[in-house]
């Protein structure tokens, strides 16, 4: 009877040594890329809930289930983390945010909102740390990166309202706007009070009435509005 039992034991012993060693090989079998995008999507997850200086290697390591030395070994410190993390969002949300060719103006103005809330819902650490922290906190590298993605999306509203040179006041209308679109965002992970559908329609309504208060301080606006609205709505809108 002792005997089986030691028997038994080391079966169980020996099964649970493989089942660990099984599991130590499925994680060396990642690949550089993969492993690399393992660590991301931790710090991502991280950085979307904390501000960056309140978030350790060591917090990232554990999230990933891996080692300090290898966060370090990736990514030399946080702030190359934090600076790969954004990127990786920032990527995500411009592949995304490829311009619609067909369907009016105001048409292609609402499939590029539904993209962007696409992203916003389905990669919502991504985009929380993308956003988190306001303007006013960001310099360098990080700011860089924020100021491009916002510099993108205006070129997509641009690009649906066939402007190729924004004058200063639609400029500002549309940066004030989209001020408003990331607002709305980062309100409604949090919230989720609202149908998503009815807050997009919410948005693309809201620069409607911005672009006909704009025209009225400016020409051209008041020629893109009325633009605008003969394409969405027939000649007898204008």
């Amino acid at each position: 009877m002792a005997d089986r039992a030691v028997t038994g034991g080391g079966r169980r012993a020996n099964t649970r040594d493989r089942r660990a060693g099984g599991a130590r090989q499925a994680r060396r079998r990642l690949s550089v890329d993969e492993r690399r995008d393992e660590l991301i999507e931790a710090a991502l997850q991280l950085f979307s809930t904390r501000p960056p200086e309140d978030v350790s290697i060591d917090d990232v390591a554990a999230a990933a289930g891996a080692s300090r030395a290898l966060v370090y070994h990736y990514f030399g410190g946080k702030y190359e983390l934090y600076l790969a993390a954004l990127g990786n969002a920032a990527h995500k949300l411009s592949v995304l945010l490829e311009p619609p060719t067909e369907g009016s103006p105001i048409d292609r103005l609402r499939v590029s909102l539904e993209r962007y809330f696409d992203f916003v819902e389905s990669h919502a650490a991504g985009f929380t740390a993308l956003l988190r922290g306001g303007p006013a906190d960001r310099s360098g590298e990080v700011g860089e990166i924020v100021d491009g993605i916002r510099q993108l999306l205006l070129g997509r509203i641009l690009t649906a309202m066939d402007v190729e040179i924004p004058t200063p006041i639609l400029r500002i209308t549309l940066r004030s706007w989209m001020a408003s679109v990331e607002t709305a965002g980062l309100d409604w992970l949090e919230n989720r009070d609202v149908a998503r559908s009815e807050l997009e329609r919410l948005l693309v309504d809201q620069l409607i009435v911005l672009l006909h208060v704009a025209g009225q301080h400016t020409a051209d606006i008041s020629d893109l509005y009325d633009r605008l609205a003969e394409a969405e709505l027939g000649p007898a809108a204008g």
